[in-house]
């Protein structure tokens, strides 16, 4: 169990502050709907992030891309109405910030009034600053995003690991710098070296959340539908399985066909 299960109600961008400070490591996964939030919630994790994976994970698109920011607020919505204790991060969709801060603005509260999300997040570095900036002078909370950006993957081109060349590297460190200082209340840095996430981790007041950026961060995120095993074919050095799931719900549905085809279900007890 947590620190932060046993001691705070409900947790802020403030507790998070205060985690980085005390040394105490920030859990963050994902949710898309009212029942897996509200069994993340209840274990006890800090951050649940609503995140642009529901596109892969819950529409079955192959990028984030596609996903709307109407789609994203109507799984923000949900997972909201589980929640209790932990911070709910909602990422804004490709296209509802990029090149243009009044649309960023207009996004980001859109999410914070329909959903009653917490916080938002966005990918990019100097690139958006503007708005971000925008979006943090009306009130909203952002946490940024470096790294591997799932939304530019057409213009990147893989999936492979980022910032391993100086030059890329530099950007980054800079980066993180830069969305500290106009007012990101954190940062996930998704798949760079280790080394790279733990001297940016350093060099940060504001904590960092890591995913494939080894240990050396304030706190690690995954994607639930991963860690649960429900998704069968990813497999990136990051991840690990604590559960699997796919094969206990399939032999489950095996055996209620299997009960309903025999005549089995329901039992004379299952009837009224």
């Amino acid at each position: 169990m947590s620190t932060a299960k046993k001691d705070v109600k409900r947790v802020t961008t403030h507790v998070l502050a205060s985690m980085k400070a005390q040394n105490q490591k920030i859990s963050m996964l994902t949710a898309y709907d009212y029942s897996m939030a509200k069994i993340i919630d209840e274990a006890g994790i800090d951050i649940i992030l609503v995140g642009d994976s529901a596109s892969n994970v819950m529409a079955g698109h192959e990028t984030t891309l596609p996903i709307t920011l109407d789609q994203m607020i109507y799984h923000a919505s949900s997972v909201i109405r589980a929640v209790k204790r932990c911070l709910v991060v909602v990422d804004l969709p490709f296209g509802s910030y990029q090149g243009n801060s009044k649309v960023a603005l207009d996004s980001a509260i859109r999410i914070m009034k329909e959903s009653g999300a917490h916080a938002v997040k966005l990918e990019g570095g100097e690139e958006v600053s503007e708005s971000i900036k925008r979006i943090i002078s009306a009130g909203v909370p952002v946490m940024g995003h470096l790294g591997l950006t799932p939304q530019s993957i057409y213009k990147f081109g893989t999936y492979t690991v980022r910032a391993k060349e100086e030059m890329e590297a530099q950007k980054l460190k800079e980066d993180a710098l830069l969305l500290q200082k106009i007012g990101c209340f954190g940062l996930v840095m998704e798949k760079i070296p280790a080394t790279l996430a733990g001297v940016v981790t350093a060099s940060l007041e504001i904590p960092t959340i890591g995913i494939g950026a080894g240990a050396d961060v304030d706190g690690q995120v995954l994607v639930s539908h991963d860690l649960l095993g429900i998704t069968k074919d990813f497999h990136p050095r990051f991840l690990r399985r604590y559960a699997e799931l796919h094969d206990v719900i399939g032999s489950a549905v095996e055996h209620y066909i299997n009960d309903v085809k025999n005549g089995d279900f329901p039992s004379a007890k299952e009837q009224y």
